[in-house]
């Protein structure tokens, strides 16, 4: 069985793609880095790949709110082909910066089948300032997710400065919850999602971490995953180690082997 294809976005101030990548091969893919420039020259090649990964970092340094000058690229560059992507039933991923470009560009939550007319934003922190740490996340088990299956909890670190989930339309978050769309939260020590800084470093509507389409083939989210590949990622291995609780692999792989599985499966 060949190897699923996986496009990397590079370049304009994103800077996960080393640990993005790895990630991938880690978890049985063959990713593939290409700059945003490369790609809005000839976006027919997305028709290669079978998942494709907006990463994190800041691009374009975060100007005019973080991630709108990348969503904006690509959307009027190559709309038509990247609406293609998604109705192959091909895979979407965005993580922190990713994330944030993937709801400007009105890919996430989907609602309706409507994947660029953006109805949520990330916006600044409620705390005021970027924050950097590693948060409790519970995936939940009743979102389609493809990547988040049978997760349930797990810490991962988080580092931004622009990560609530905010928007004036009560009825679209309505709506994602009872479509499952919300896909990870914010817990606190019970398990329970919570509002309170720092479980929640953002103060994200209905402490959501996460969000996936409909469909559960496109998903973006906060947290970064691909920072937790290796036990020794976790601040406190040492700890675990000696409690005998440290894990074969970092955690955050299982997002990656998830979607692999998935794209496997359906061959």
């Amino acid at each position: 069985m060949s190897k699923p294809k996986i496009l990397i976005i590079t370049g304009y101030g994103v800077n996960c793609e080393a640990e993005s990548a790895h990630a991938w091969k880690l978890a049985g893919a063959e990713p593939e880095l290409v700059h945003l420039n490369d790609l809005l020259d000839n976006p027919d090649q997305l028709k290669t790949f079978q998942a494709m990964m907006f990463i994190g970092g800041f691009s374009y340094g975060d100007h005019m709110t973080s991630g709108h000058v990348f969503a904006l690229r690509v959307k009027h560059h190559m709309q038509v082909q990247l609406q293609q992507f998604i109705d192959d039933g091909k895979l979407i991923m965005g993580i922190c910066n990713g994330f944030q470009v993937m709801t400007k560009m009105g890919l996430l939550p989907g609602l309706d089948g409507k994947y660029f007319e953006p109805a949520v934003s990330l916006m600044q922190n409620d705390c005021g300032t970027f924050q950097n740490f590693w948060c409790d996340i519970r995936f939940e088990n009743n979102s389609p997710c493809v990547f988040t299956k049978g997760l349930g909890t797990l810490p991962l670190p988080i580092r931004h400065g622009e990560g609530k989930i905010f928007t004036l339309d009560a009825g679209i978050i309505e709506e994602a919850e009872k479509l499952g769309c919300v896909a990870a939260r914010y817990v606190d020590a019970d398990n329970s999602p919570t509002q309170e800084f720092p479980a929640n470093p953002n103060g994200s509507l209905n402490a959501i971490a996460g969000l996936t389409d409909p469909t559960g083939r496109i998903f973006g989210m906060m947290p970064h995953p691909e920072a937790y590949l290796f036990p020794e990622n976790h601040p406190n291995w040492d700890k675990q180690k000696l409690d005998e609780r440290l894990p074969e692999q970092g955690l955050g792989l299982k997002l990656f082997e998830n979607a692999v599985d998935f794209i496997n499966a359906e061959g």
